[in-house]
């Protein structure tokens, strides 16, 4: 029999990182609605009470970067002018140019030597799904980024008043023979007011949001640590830095299924490090759907500026019929960029929503969606 604990983490929206992500996303979606045809790719770093802006963006977008920034801090919940880090005092950076005209040229399919839209960048890009959860999420990660969702929801709600906004959760579960069995630990560490302490803490964990968030994986007597440190009241960017595109594993699958390198946040749907990885996602999910496999990962690469991709692999770990989920993939998905984001509708402000707890495994995002019927090669 094969047993084995698995572990994965999430980070809330108030961690440093986190926290440049969504900048970034709110800058690409504050771009799209004014001109979807722009190209984005922004990254952020913060600091105390400093953040930066850097990259290439190409729009017809009047942007003010100034309230942007502002407004994302604000609505994380970075409001205390206490902190170094506050919504209202913090000074910005701006080192933004247009994209490089040589990338722009392969991008664009009417300058592209594929006559195509080409992909943005080469790379390769993952995608899973496996039928261990409703979501078809590795069970893990989907109950870590429960419990830092929660951690939000108490902290905005006012329901929990010693809350601020960094935080982690980290679940590990055993499994025996690939199937969850039960929870053996979670690790909880959240930011708190200063006149908070441990225990208290500990049993809001232990009484209300465990049981809340894990639901029938929740056990009273589970292996608990809150705030293992004994004290986190000094957080988020007042106390650490934070840049775009750190949290790939936290973003994707939890370490479970695999992660090209290339992260989501503050990049235009012409960069295949997210659409790709958005559409393998959904291809993942067509292919379990379809009873081909109980598990499914998708591996795509690509050439910059060639619209076809290099290579297209299917693996369903012995849990399917790996050839008959080849041909599906094969006869009825098209991986070529601009065919990617016309299926999923991606020239659209949505990326905000999609920075936190999770690119995949939440409801309302077009690559979750199963579609039926699709027709099987067998």
């Amino acid at each position: 029999m094969s047993r084995f604990i698995f572990t994965s983490e999430s980070v809330s929206e108030g961690h440093p990182d986190k926290v440049c992500d969504y900048i970034s996303d709110s800058i690409l979606d504050a771009c799209l609605e004014q001109d979807p045809s722009s190209r984005v790719a922004c990254e952020t770093l913060c600091k105390s009470d400093t953040v930066v802006i850097a990259g290439e963006i190409t729009t017809k977008a009047a942007l003010d970067y100034n309230r942007i920034v502002r407004q994302a801090v604000k609505e994380i919940g970075y409001t205390d002018k206490s902190e170094a880090f506050c919504d209202t005092t913090l000074r910005l950076i701006e080192i933004v140019t247009q994209q490089s005209p040589q990338i722009s040229q392969g991008v664009t399919a009417a300058t592209s030597l594929s006559g195509d839209q080409g992909a943005g960048d080469q790379g390769i890009m993952f995608g899973y799904a496996t039928d261990e959860s409703a979501e078809m999420m590795p069970l893990p990660i989907l109950l870590a980024h429960k419990l830092t969702k929660g951690l939000s929801d108490d902290r905005k709600s006012g329901k929990v008043s010693f809350l601020r906004p960094d935080s982690k959760s980290q679940v590990s579960v055993l499994y025996e023979n690939n199937e969850p069995k039960e929870v053996t630990a979670v690790v909880i560490s959240t930011q708190h007011t200063p006149d908070a302490n441990q225990q208290t803490i500990t049993e809001y964990v232990r009484e209300q949001l465990g049981p809340r968030a894990l639901g029938s994986w929740w056990r009273k007597d589970v292996t608990l640590y809150v705030n293992p440190t004994g004290d986190f009241s000094h957080g988020g960017p007042s106390a650490d830095a934070g840049v775009t595109g750190r949290k790939i594993i936290v973003d994707s699958y939890g370490g479970w299924g695999r992660h090209g390198g290339g992260a989501f946040s503050g990049k235009d749907p012409s960069k295949v490090d997210r659409s790709s990885a958005y559409f393998c996602r959904y291809v993942a999910r067509q292919v379990v759907a379809a009873g081909l496999a109980k598990r499914a990962e998708l591996q795509v690469g690509y050439a910059i500026g060639m619209a076809k991709p290099v290579s297209v692999k299917v693996d369903t770990f012995g849990t399917g019929d790996w050839r008959a989920a080849e041909d599906f993939v094969s006869s009825a998905f098209d991986f070529r960029p601009r065919a990617i984001i016309e299926k999923l509708d991606l020239l659209r402000p949505i990326y905000r929503m999609t920075t936190n707890y999770g690119h995949f495994g939440r409801p309302g995002l077009p690559w979750e969606i199963v579609e039926k019927p699709l027709a099987v090669a067998r």
